[in-house]
């Protein structure tokens, strides 16, 4: 079995990328550590907890692992970006969300390219299916199985084709030689650092890095609590995640798109006034299987509470008012924190 091999059935099973690493620790795992030391997981734990200690060895999560397939699966659409919107009556969500959940769909076509290589490899073949909520450091493999390079924005970009891509990995028990990290392509470029509303993108280490608690991303999906009142303004029309930092790097400038009926548009930007009246049973009923459903009801009421406020429209007062009488504080806290800014 070689990587080639491997990519050729990848690319039967609709991955867009494939490569292979070793199933050993990472020479940046320091860094990894680093990170999360200087405290820019934010209140993620699963990112600090026992399972930290697990990511340092995929051996963990298979001890007969010898070798990671990676893979990338596109999702970009056709629609336009955030940073091309300017409706205020509506909010905006992030683009790997406005279809169905990724999960689903990369463990789906993931199971079809284990059962592929558990054909070609005999009855001792052991492997596990990993997305990205295994404990495992997804993009830093990526790279080492020569699927693209990490940005400063820390995203995946492969030369070509940008970095709207949704990784996966398959640990199997089989030796292949692994593929080569590519070169860094970003150069001096710093579009993603300038553009950034919140200022996440830091140095660190010699390069840079995000502070997820500086990250919009996180505070309208990660992040339980009350959003910081000196950044909520930067959070602009985002009612779920944010992909400024990719909507201007040049690398995605000509970005192909997907053809995975799954991962078409359903709900790009919904209108905040309807979204602020939805009772619990209505947002889940109109998010299921997507990812919006990992905020929660009331974070995302929280969120368009914060995109009504910075909206500045009037209009909004009504639905504000509402949401200031929630029972649930955080929400009630930020309705009126927005009904001060749409006096």
């Amino acid at each position: 079995m070689t990587a080639d091999d491997v990519r050729g059935l990848a690319r039967e099973c609709g991955f867009e990328l494939a490569g292979v690493a070793a199933a050993e620790p990472l020479r940046e795992l320091p860094l990894y550590r680093g990170w999360v030391d200087a405290g820019f997981a934010g209140e993620m734990r699963y990112l600090t907890d026992r399972r930290a200690e697990v990511r340092t060895d995929p051996r963990n999560l298979l001890p007969s692992a010898r070798s990671i397939v990676c893979v990338g699966k596109l999702y970009n659409t056709p629609q336009s970006y955030s940073t091309e919107f300017d409706d205020a009556e509506r909010g905006w969500i992030s683009r790997y969300a406005w279809g169905g959940d990724y999960h689903d769909v990369l463990r789906r076509v993931l199971a079809r390219l284990d059962a592929l290589l558990r054909e070609r490899s005999g009855p001792d073949y052991q492997s596990k299916l990993c997305v990205d909520t295994a404990p495992l450091l997804e993009r830093s493999y990526a790279r080492m199985a020569g699927l693209g390079w990490i940005g400063k924005n820390t995203c995946l970009i492969r030369e070509g084709s940008g970095s709207w891509f949704f990784l996966g990995e398959l640990l199997v028990s089989i030796e292949i030689a692994p593929d080569a990290p590519p070169p860094d392509r970003c150069g001096t470029c710093r579009r993603c650092i300038d553009a950034c509303p919140t200022s996440a993108i830091v140095p660190f280490e010699g390069g840079y890095t995000v502070d997820s608690r500086l990250c919009i991303s996180y505070y309208t999906i990660e992040l339980r609590s009350e959003v910081p009142k000196d950044h909520r303004v930067g959070n602009g029309a985002h009612v779920f995640g944010c992909d400024i930092c990719q909507e201007v790097c040049p690398w995605n400038r000509r970005a192909p798109v997907t053809s995975e009926p799954a991962f078409q548009a359903r709900t790009v930007a919904p209108p905040l006034e309807r979204m602020a009246a939805l009772t619990e049973q209505e947002f889940c009923e109109i998010f299921a299987g997507t990812p919006v459903t990992r905020a929660r009801y009331t974070g995302f009421l929280r969120n368009v509470a914060i995109a009504m406020g910075n909206s500045g429209l009037p209009q909004f007062r009504r639905p504000l008012e509402k949401l200031a009488t929630s029972e649930d504080p955080i929400v009630a806290e930020h309705a009126h924190w927005a009904l001060e800014r749409t006096r």
